[in-house]
């Protein structure tokens, strides 16, 4: 049983039903299932209403169908235990859309309707299943911080206000009517006093029989009311105390197979631009409300997952007649804050669900409406006081404002409007925080960084003295309208430099993309630059970038562009010019900067050719030719070899060089105590030739010759090039 997710599922079931938290996650499922039922059957009667008037019923019980499947298969599969689900508002309201823009005979809009509403659960089955299936979720994902509270806000504050409108108080335009007749005064009257105190209870004392005793004492003293004022149930059911019936039997199934030939599949064909807003719409709301329960319960969900189960849900509502729904907040939230974030409260909620609508919406006669208006009041006060006020120690100034200015929105206008307003001052913050962004990494000039070619003693003297006439920039981030421009001007303002640049390198190696607003100022800035006679060397600029610069500059500015794979060896190019620029000058002045540079060379050189006549035949000459491998990455080093002509280079794994070594500098010198492996490579550059020492002759050497073994080896540690240490051959 351990290994079938069916068994372990069943498991988790009979621990939850026998749990000290089972009349508890009974009642606020059940609560929640009153909830759901309530707002279902009211949005259904909206959509079924005008020329479907009289199919009503019918239609209330495709919601409730609906909405049973999706929260009992959410219920087993959402990886949020206590979920309850539901369609969301949005897509019902979408679903009156529709159905208004149909006409024609009742009982052919009816079954043009159904029609509209398996294949639009269907779709968007389709959609949230590939996308789970396929592990894309978190291409839809991207939710702020900021919009996932306010969001959950102003979800907290449309919950308080349904609670008016649910007790009587009529919303027009923002402001409540009706609200002082008697019945409607005692209606919210007791509504508002058992939300708030049930709220301030909550606060006082966390023990988890706080709702149900207090639901069922307070029910009972409600009836007990209306009994002692002789109000009967029909009596409170007109006045809106108690829910009324609408239906005297079940609401399910309200169609067979023999009505498809009723569906007018040319009007169906013209409601798809709609039909696709439908699932588009679920799948914003179901993106929303996931991120909104995966930061009230402030763990992370397996997005896909959800994704996935809302896929199987959606596919069985449809085939029932259903609308697609998702994930809802309101109830979800409430499993978390009565700690019975189980499975069995999804479950109770749905079996309530079903009940009414198979058995009729009788059950409710026995709900106080004020009392389920108080629940509700209590869910807002709760999210608002988490996610409108204490949320204000813990964010900047500028993220609650998007907050506030998202639930002011959302109360007053609605979901889609105020997550709107949030993304939209999001990408607005976003885009200006990111110009503020320094695109500079580091600065420097070639007198300040060399490359690591090996330079004669002359040639850097005149690096050390006009070095500053190569001005390079590291640059990082992305490159957008907000930060390119600010860097082209920097950029320009070096071309005015004294003295006049020779010429800009711009490193993108650490830069994670560009936009063509930024392609357009860096051509500006290349431009310039040639018209200043200042080349502009590129390093590691990706090949898009190449292509983009070759649509948009001159032939003669794409002339003066240079191309190079790294920075260092675009340094390198830039030292070249530099270096070439100086050509036949003076150099008396900048060889005295350098003398004692001079002076330190020649004894290096006179102490390493005496080293050489020392070794004599104690070493072997090795030759190589331009290109070939003298030192191999990951191969046991066979001893150290010196270079006594020609140049080489070494290169890390990567390909990156890491030095330039000429006559006097030691390849794999660690080589001579034993076999390790190097974790770097040595090439030649030209035609090279080296002496090697096998740690067999240095064996012979030390037992012969310790004075020249001990010279050997202090001259080794004077000249190590400063490369990684190799790693040790286990033998």
């Amino acid at each position: 049983m351990e290994g079938n997710p069916l068994g372990r599922l069943a498991m988790r079931i009979r621990v939850d039903v026998f749990s000290s938290r089972t009349l508890l996650a009974l009642t606020v499922g059940a609560l929640s299932g009153v909830v759901v039922v309530v707002s279902q059957m009211s949005l259904g009667a909206v959509v079924f209403s005008g020329p479907l008037a009289a199919y009503s019923s019918a239609g209330v019980g495709l919601v409730l169908f609906g909405s049973f499947v999706i929260c009992l298969v959410l219920a087993f599969a959402s990886g949020f235990q206590g979920a309850v689900s539901a369609p969301p508002v949005s897509t019902v309201v979408m679903l009156a859309v529709i159905s208004g823009a149909i006409a024609g005979e009742a009982d052919v809009v009816f079954a043009t309707m159904v029609a509209i509403i398996v294949l639009c659960a269907f779709a968007t089955a389709l959609c949230t299943w590939l996308i789970g299936h396929f592990g894309l979720a978190n291409l839809v994902r991207f939710i702020p911080y900021p919009v996932s509270a306010g969001f959950v806000a102003g979800t907290g504050g449309v919950a308080c206000l349904v609670a008016l409108s649910l007790m009587g108080v009529k919303l027009e335009l923002g402001a409540p009517t009706g609200f002082l007749d008697p019945h409607v005064v005692a209606n919210w009257g007791v509504g508002i006093v058992y939300g708030v105190g049930l709220y301030l209870a909550t606060k006082r004392w966390r023990s988890y029989l706080l709702l149900p005793v207090s639901f069922g004492v307070t029910g009972a003293l409600f009836h007990l009311g209306l009994s002692l004022a002789d109000v009967s149930a029909d009596q409170a059911g007109r006045l809106g105390l108690l829910f009324g019936v609408t239906s005297d039997g079940r609401l399910w199934p309200a169609f067979g197979f023999g009505d498809l030939s009723l569906v007018d599949w040319a009007v169906v064909a013209g409601q798809v631009p709609n039909m696709l807003t439908l699932v588009l719409v679920t799948l914003v709301c179901m993106v929303m409300y996931v991120g909104g329960l995966e930061l009230a319960r402030n763990r992370e969900l397996d997005w896909n997952r959800e994704f996935r189960a809302a896929g199987y849900a959606n596919i069985l509502a449809g085939l029932g007649g259903g609308p697609p729904g998702c994930l809802l907040v309101p109830p979800s939230l409430r499993s978390l804050m009565f700690n019975v974030d189980i499975r069995l409260t999804g479950v109770a909620a749905a079996i309530l669900i079903g009940a009414t609508m198979l058995f009729g919406d009788a059950l409710l006669k026995l709900v106080p409406v004020p009392l389920m208006g108080g629940v509700l009041i209590f869910t807002g006060l709760v999210m608002l006081d988490e996610w409108l006020v204490r949320v204000r120690r813990r964010v900047p100034t500028a993220d609650y404002a998007i907050i506030v200015a998202m639930f002011i929105t959302i109360v007053t206008l609605g979901f889609f409007e105020g997550v709107g307003v949030g993304m939209l001052i999001t990408i607005v913050f976003f885009l200006v925080r990111l110009s503020r962004v320094d695109l500079i990494e580091n600065q420097y000039n070639a007198s300040e960084r060399h490359s690591k070619r090996i330079r004669p003693v002359p040639d850097r003297a005149i690096l050390k003295s006009e070095g500053s006439r190569v001005q390079a920039y590291r640059l990082r981030g992305y490159l957008f309208f907000g930060s390119g421009y600010p860097l082209c001007d920097h950029l320009k303002q070096s071309l005015g430099r004294v003295p006049q640049p020779l010429c800009v390198l711009l490193d993108f190696e650490a830069v994670s993309g560009f936009d063509f607003s930024s392609v357009h100022a860096l051509c500006r800035f290349m431009n310039d630059a040639h018209g200043a006679g200042t080349r502009v060397v590129l390093c590691a600029a990706p090949e898009r970038f190449r292509d983009e610069l070759r649509l948009n500059l001159t032939p003669l500015a794409l002339d003066n562009l240079l191309f190079e794979p790294d920075a260092d060896l675009g340094l390198e190019r830039c030292e070249d010019m530099l270096i070439a620029d100086h050509a036949g000058t003076d150099r008396a002045v900048s060889l005295e900067r350098v003398a004692d540079a001079i002076e330190r060379h020649l004894d290096r050189q006179v102490w390493f050719e005496e080293l050489m006549e020392s070794l004599g035949d104690w070493v072997e000459v090795r030759t190589y030719d331009v290109g070939a491998s003298i030192v191999t990455i990951d191969q046991p080093a066979t001893g150290v070899q010196l270079v006594t002509a020609g140049r080489a280079s070494l290169y890390d794994a990567a390909g990156h060089r890491l030095a330039q070594c000429g006559p006097g500098d030691a390849l794999g010198s660690h080589g001579v105590f034993g076999p390790r492996t190097s974790i770097h490579g040595a090439v030649a550059d030209e035609t090279c030739s080296t002496v090697m020492l096998t740690p067999a002759a240095l064996g012979l050497l030390e037992d012969n010759n310790p004075t020249l073994a001990l010279e050997l080896y202090r001259y080794l540690l004077g000249n190590e090039r400063q490369v990684p240490m190799p790693r040790q051959v286990n033998a």
